[in-house]
């Protein structure tokens, strides 16, 4: 296998990594790359800081392992290589009426990443995270072994959001949700403040549900926003809107406070008061942003930070308050979105617990760095968690606190990795293999 020194980053862009990538294209190429020279796996890079980075190592490119392997239409099983994109399932599928379980918020994630963040989507409070519905995985040791892993098992639930550090996934049969049809009915609601959005997410019996909230609103609209509760049916699919692609770095003033307060006002006067029902293809409820290629050169060279918590039912204040420190700031993105989780989760390090999880694009400035190191704190103590998937900023002193079961996993991880071929950034950063 011929190594590639490459420059690469997440998401966000404001962390970035130089070091030598691999592209197999078979899985017999594969299993000769781990056997050889093992090195941890990325996809897509859709993460949003250093998960997905391996500064001065090598990663393997899971892109090109990219087949759908089997589908079994009487059980609403399928079977894929781990390259292949959350998105590529619906675009092949969703017309013959089936969907996966969950869904993120991009479709150009893939479905090894998918497992290694146990990723939830719109219907957490329903139907749990992404791994749940896993029925079983094939993972590739750092010796080059292959195994069959089941869930309920203590090397699944180590993989199951363990961020790629039991060995590479190689392929997976999930559990497929049977449709209506692929069409979104949604409807939109106006909520005036905070208490009225807890509202409408407590009181919410919709499939899917997810609200935008804007960041920028304070005083007595603090905590404003809208709320999205989609379903199923079948009909004439909306013709698509075509995609469009941010093609420069976008210049400072772009996302500046004034610009973003204007936005948001317009953004949230678009739904009338007494709301409205829309009809919308399957991507365009899922994966909205994803019809703006590139859309994260709008923040400029510096790039920009997610922060994402989760905290429980019982600290619904401690999000407020987040809210009022992110609205002042002055730094914040029309990207936020507030949603109501429940309490599925499939793996020790797995995000989800049931409660409120909010997230915010921040722009990367020193300031920034200061707000969500507050927000982390906060966070934890109020007994929530950051998410691995989109953090970049967060101190390894605060894991143990977020994750109870970071011992178990460790243990697990150390039977499989004992050398930890596998760290990424990530892991090394918060010391998750090791106490900090």
């Amino acid at each position: 296998m011929r190594w590639k020194t490459a420059e690469y980053h997440g998401w966000g862009r404001a962390l970035r990594a130089e070091g030598q990538l691999a592209r197999p294209e078979r899985r017999a190429a594969l299993d000769a790359l781990m056997g050889e020279e093992p090195a941890p796996a990325i996809g897509m890079r859709r993460s949003y800081g250093d998960a997905c980075l391996n500064t001065g190592g090598r990663a393997v490119d899971m892109t090109r392992l990219d087949k759908f392997l089997a589908f079994d239409a009487e059980q609403g099983l399928l079977t894929v290589e781990a390259g292949v994109t959350l998105g590529e399932i619906v675009d092949t599928l969703g017309p013959k009426g089936w969907i996966p379980m969950v869904l993120p918020g991009t479709g150009f994630a893939t479905v090894g990443g998918a497992i290694g963040n146990d990723v939830h989507g719109k219907n957490h409070h329903h139907d749990g995270s992404f791994c749940q519905h896993v029925t079983e995985l094939t993972l590739i040791a750092p010796d080059g072994t292959a195994q069959t892993v089941k869930p309920d098992t203590p090397l699944f639930r180590a993989t199951a959001g363990g961020l790629g550090q039991t060995g590479v996934i190689a392929s997976a049969q999930l559990r497929m949700r049977r449709i209506k049809g692929d069409v979104m009915t949604v409807t939109e609601r106006r909520a005036p403040d905070f208490d009225a959005f807890r509202a409408l997410l407590d009181e919410s019996h919709a499939s899917y549900t997810v609200g935008w909230i804007d960041t920028t609103a304070t005083g007595a609209r603090l905590g404003r926003g809208i709320l999205e509760e989609g379903e199923t049916i079948a009909g004439l699919v909306p013709p698509k809107k075509p995609s469009k692609t941010v093609p420069l770095d976008a210049p400072g003033f772009a996302l500046s406070s004034p610009v973003v307060r204007m936005f948001n006002r317009a953004y949230y006067a678009r739904v009338p008061k007494r709301g409205r029902t829309v009809v919308k293809p399957l991507d365009n409820f899922f994966f909205p942003l994803d019809k703006i290629h590139d859309w994260n050169r709008l923040y400029g060279k510096r790039g920009f930070h997610q922060f994402q918590c989760v905290v429980p039912l019982t600290a619904v204040e401690v999000i407020r308050d987040m809210l009022g420190r992110v609205a002042v700031s002055g730094l914040a993105s029309p990207l936020a979105v507030l949603k109501r989780t429940g309490p599925g989760r499939a793996g020790h390090l797995s995000f989800p617990m049931e409660g409120y999880t909010l997230a915010c694009d921040l722009r990367a400035r020193p300031d920034a760095v200061k707000l969500i190191q507050r927000l982390e704190a906060q966070t934890a103590d109020a007994g929530g968690r950051i998410y691995f998937a989109k953090d970049a900023l967060c101190s390894a002193d605060r894991i143990p606190q977020m994750y109870p079961e970071l011992e178990e996993w460790r243990a697990e991880v150390a039977k499989i990795d004992p050398d930890g071929v596998l760290k990424t950034d990530l892991v090394r950063r918060l010391s998750l293999r090791s106490a900090a």
